[in-house]
């Protein structure tokens, strides 16, 4: 009965198979928490991961906007361009490489020409950004680099025909920046620059990126804000050497929402600006080397024209002829000695000579310190201390009138040492010298209305007299940018309304539909007695209009202006080895002229600067007739275009014959 009994070892067996058993089933239920783990708890995860290896975000690049004139002529739009760009470290097999490692990018720079300088550069940017540190790898995987920018047709061909063997390289289409005039109005309008490392530092998280252009200057770099917009993406397939395909199943299984975000363009800007009257002052200025011009409309404030020369081109400046170009422009600016980078309307800083004098004028006609009646005999000069002090004419005795009229320096150093050096910079201030006028375009220079505390500062308490009467006269310490003192004979014009200057109307969308307008902005309101502003704006009406006024030589009897002209001493050059021709020409005095049109109804103010030009009357007053007969024609044709003469045709002479000029020569400055 033994073969009926359980034999000895069955029991052993049992325990281990079910120590086995339980062994098998923890393995099993390892392997499947850990499915669970993959496939459920980091599913997302991954499939994110996977869908990252096939999927590519493409960047779309956004319209930046147009910048017109106050009438609809575009000032500064976009052109179709073509970019090449290189995603710094793409994927070869499961091994991330740089681009700069692989065959693609060698055949690229084949493709494109680069020549050795420009590779070893564009090299370095993309190692540099391959390996720099705190740069989340994914990101960094699909992140692009500017190669070139604005390539020719034959290139873009090139690369679009092998664009499955370029892994790693974009052809993007990007507007290029291009100002359809050129020159004019450079400094106001401003160029594109492409973003510096610490720029793109500071702006990164408003989304720009390496490679991409900024406003440099001007109304592009003022407003940037406003005509920049933002980029746009689409997701599209790529295999596994990162070409693009086109699987439309594919995609909506393997592309999430949302698929593509659409660049929203950037808002376009109406400004205040007249070019036509812009050019009319480039056609007046041919015959200058240097200087500077600026129209506001009396009425509102707003800037008509600001124009500064030596000017540069900004269509070079921005990219649109290489980056060899911009070296080049850039190098042959700053050695210019004229400084065609300076925008001479706001950022340079001047003495007004004498279109100060009639701001003199009221501050002592405003403290009752003088009788406008009372004569002062001028003989060409008078002693002050141990000083001469000069005048460009003896003009006999003459009143306050004749004094602005004829430009009269005796006349007004009696009237600066009577009244006080404070009193003097307290008119000046009310018109708004001395200070920043917030045009918001380009650095502004603040100009100086010196005090007596700003001399105690600055010559450590030996103060004179003479300061006094050189700054009644717009010298000395005396400085203000063309900008000011438009602002500031726009403000006699109207009777004592300074203005906020202003150069953008309005902004809109890219179909001419209004987001902000922008109405006139009062600063201050000037309180003076009417009949010392009659008496001085009558002053300023002889110096065009009268026969011994300084301007009288160069008036047009078809424009009704008044106005004031300047010529402003500057310190002498003496530098050794210097061109003699170079020598004599910064040694000249500047030439000003500052006035309104029409004197009875104003509606145009206008200062003109002449860098180192002479004579006010003589040089500069013909620029300033020449921009407020253009006003005058532009008005005309606008309300009826039969009643004005075309660009460039000089009107007629009204009244007959032009009256004789009986001195050729202008009086005084």
């Amino acid at each position: 009965m033994s073969f009926l009994g359980q034999r000895s070892d069955v029991g052993e067996f049992r325990r281990r198979f079910r120590y086995h058993a339980a062994f098998v089933l923890l393995v099993f239920a390892v392997v499947l928490g850990r499915l669970f783990f993959l496939q459920v708890v980091l599913g997302d995860e991954y499939g994110a991961a996977a869908r990252e290896n096939v999927v590519r975000r493409v960047t779309l690049a956004t319209t930046r906007g147009v910048v017109r004139d106050a009438q609809g002529k575009v000032l500064a739009s976009n052109r179709p361009s073509y970019n090449v760009y290189a995603v710094p470290q793409q994927f070869e097999g499961r091994r991330p490489v740089c681009v700069t490692k692989t065959d693609a990018w060698a055949k690229a720079v084949d493709y494109l020409r680069l020549g050795a300088e420009e590779r070893a550069r564009i090299e370095k940017r993309l190692d540099d950004l391959c390996g720099e540190p705190g740069v989340d790898p994914k990101a960094r995987k699909f992140q692009q680099l500017l190669v070139r920018e604005d390539v020719g047709r034959d290139a873009v061909a090139a690369l679009e025909t092998h664009e499955a063997e370029l892994k790693g390289i974009d052809v993007v289409p990007v507007p290029v920046r291009y100002y359809p005039y050129g020159e004019l109005a450079a400094h106001t309008l401003g160029y594109m620059a492409e973003i510096d490392r610490e720029g793109l530092v500071r702006l990164r998280p408003s989304g720009y990126i390496e490679g991409d252009r900024i406003g440099a200057a001007g109304v592009e770099r003022g407003w940037e804000s406003y005509l920049r917009g933002s980029r746009g993406w689409e997701k599209t397939l790529v295999d596994a050497r990162g070409t693009r395909r086109a699987a439309a199943q594919q995609a909506e299984r393997l592309i999430d929402e949302p698929r593509r975000l659409d660049p929203v363009p950037g808002r376009d800007l109406r400004l205040t600006l007249d070019v036509e009257l812009i050019e009319a002052v480039d056609r007046a200025m041919r015959g200058q080397i240097a200087g500077a011009a600026v129209a506001v409309d009396v009425r509102t404030g707003r800037v008509l024209a600001l124009y500064s020369k030596p000017s540069f081109d900004p269509n070079v400046l921005s990219g649109g002829f290489g980056v060899q170009a911009i070296r080049d422009a850039f190098r042959r600016l700053y050695a210019d000695p004229l400084k065609p980078t300076l925008d001479k309307t706001v950022s340079g800083s001047y003495p007004p000579g004498s279109t100060y004098k009639p701001f003199s004028a009221l501050a002592a006609l405003e403290e009752k310190l003088l009788d406008p009646r009372a004569e002062v005999d001028c003989r060409g000069f008078i002693v002050y201390g141990k000083r001469v002090f000069r005048c460009t004419h003896v003009h006999g005795r003459v009143n306050m009138r004749e004094a602005i009229a004829r430009s009269c320096n005796i006349y007004f150093y009696q009237l600066g040492d009577a009244i006080g050096l404070d009193r003097l910079a307290r008119m000046g201030i009310e018109y708004g010298f001395g200070q920043k006028t917030g045009l918001g375009v380009n650095p502004e220079a603040p100009g100086r209305i010196p005090t007596r505390s700003w001399y105690a500062t600055h010559y450590k308490g030996q103060y004179h007299g003479g300061f006094t009467l050189n700054a009644a006269i717009g010298q000395g310490a005396t400085t203000v940018s063309v900008l000011q003192l438009a602002l500031a004979y726009a403000a006699l014009a109207n009777g004592g309304t300074l203005y906020q200057p202003q150069i953008v109307r309005a902004v809109e969308t890219s179909d001419g539909a209004v987001v902000q307008d922008f109405p006139p902005r009062v600063k201050k309101r000037i309180q003076l007695r009417p009949e010392n502003w009659q008496l001085v704006t009558n002053a300023m009406w002889e110096v065009v209009n009268d026969k011994e006024g300084t301007a009288y030589a160069e008036r047009l009897s078809d424009v009704d202006m008044a106005g004031k002209t300047g010529t402003a001493q500057t310190s002498h050059r003496r530098v050794a080895n210097e061109d003699p021709g170079r020598t004599w020409y910064f040694n000249r005095d500047h030439a000003w002229f500052a006035g309104y049109a029409p004197s009875k109804a104003p509606e145009i103010a206008v200062a003109v600067l002449i860098e180192h030009g002479g004579v006010g009357g003589k040089n500069a007053a013909p620029v300033a007739f020449a921009a407020a007969r253009e006003f005058q024609r532009l008005q005309q044709a606008r309300l009826s275009p039969k009643a004005a003469a075309g660009p460039g045709q000089r009107p007629q002479r009204t009244g007959g014959a032009a009256p004789p000029r009986p001195n050729p020569q202008p009086r005084g400055d």
